[in-house]
């Protein structure tokens, strides 16, 4: 059930502190990345470009030039702005592991450790889905 508080009893219950003080330097992030080698991103975005010429390809039209032109952007940009983003000033505080790295000592996330495979296939899984979808609509489309 609800109660209507007045100012009065909000001030004989509240617990005030102090507000905080603010740093005299701001902090600036340095951990920009999240570790994984570049080679998973390379995957990632190549399963993507090839989705999509997959689909312009197989679906020949003037009329998709356009969208394809936009999509292709748009993934060029989900891409770009992050790598920009993590080279930028102050340095990165920790660097993508290396591939060799990555597949011997596996990567450590917020719900444990994981090896290599693992974080691979959780990486790659939704980019390959879509790749593998873009193949079969194209061949269903060839073939009825």
């Amino acid at each position: 059930m609800t109660a209507r508080l007045d100012k009065q009893m909000l001030a004989r219950t509240a617990n005030l502190v102090a507000a905080p003080v603010a740093p005299a330097t701001p902090r600036a992030c340095t951990d920009r990345g999240f570790e994984l080698p570049t080679a998973l991103y390379v995957a990632t975005i190549g399963s993507y470009l090839a989705f999509l010429a997959i689909m312009a390809v197989g679906f020949q039209s003037r009329d998709m030039l356009l969208p394809m032109v936009i999509f292709t952007v748009y993934i060029a940009m989900l891409f770009g702005v992050p790598t920009l983003w993590a080279r930028m000033q102050p340095e990165t505080a920790t660097p993508p592991l290396t591939l060799r790295a990555f597949w011997d000592h596996g990567i450590h996330t917020y719900t444990g450790h994981n090896r290599a495979g693992a974080a691979a296939t959780q990486v790659l899984l939704l980019p390959v889905m879509v790749l593998l979808w873009g193949i079969a609509v194209v061949v269903i489309a060839a073939t009825v």
